[in-house]
Parts: structure tokens; C-alpha cells; sequence
């Protein structure tokens, strides 16, 4: 299953409950607001630090570079394109948007 998130932790709880629900094994795709959760700032309150050991994280690269946040991703978070974006929809026959 692949998870995408859109917004900040700081914004709503979706990135949580998200987090709370997933599969160990799942992908998860922070988008827009959400790749916030993926820096080094972010990391430990948003829970993706935790999340790493059993979830696939990655940030769309875009996202990233827009907010200005290039190069303070945490180790284990891969930074997607939005190919990249569209090779993880297809590699995962189950996609849920987390609003």
C-alpha cells in the first residue's frame, strides 16, 4: 500500500493517523506541506523518525526544493521526482490519500 500525505503535522492529524494505521512494509509519500515531517526539524515530532524502521518514506523532491528544505531531509527518507511519484503509484496496486 502506498500513503500520501499532504499536510503538515502541524496542520491537521492525517500524518498521524496515517502513521498509527500503516502497515509495516507500506510506502509512504509526503507531498506539498507534508514533506516538512521529513527534515531533521521535523522528524522526531512528526514521528517519521520512528517510522523508518518500518515504513518506506520518501519526499517528492519538488515539494522539497519549494519550501526550501533542500538537503535537510533525514537519513532514510528518499527523495522522489514526480516520475519517481508516478513509478511509486503504479508499483502499488493500493494508493490512500490521507486529507
Amino acid at each position: 500500500m502506498l500513503h500520501i500525505v499532504n499536510k503538515s503535522h502541524l496542520q491537521t492529524h492525517s500524518l498521524g493517523s496515517c502513521l498509527r494505521l500503516a502497515k509495516p512494509g507500506s510506502a509512504l509519500l509526503l507531498i506539498e506541506d507534508a514533506v516538512y515531517a521529513a527534515t531533521t526539524q521535523g522528524a522526531s515530532a512528526s514521528g517519521i523518525a520512528g517510522a523508518l524502521a518500518q515504513l518506506k518514506v520518501y519526499a517528492l523532491q519538488p515539494d522539497v526544493d519549494a519550501r526550501g528544505m533542500a538537503g535537510k531531509l533525514v537519513d532514510g527518507v528518499t527523495p522522489v521526482d514526480y516520475a519517481g511519484f508516478v513509478d511509486l503509484v503504479t508499483e502499488h496496486p493500493n494508493n490512500q490519500s490521507w486529507l
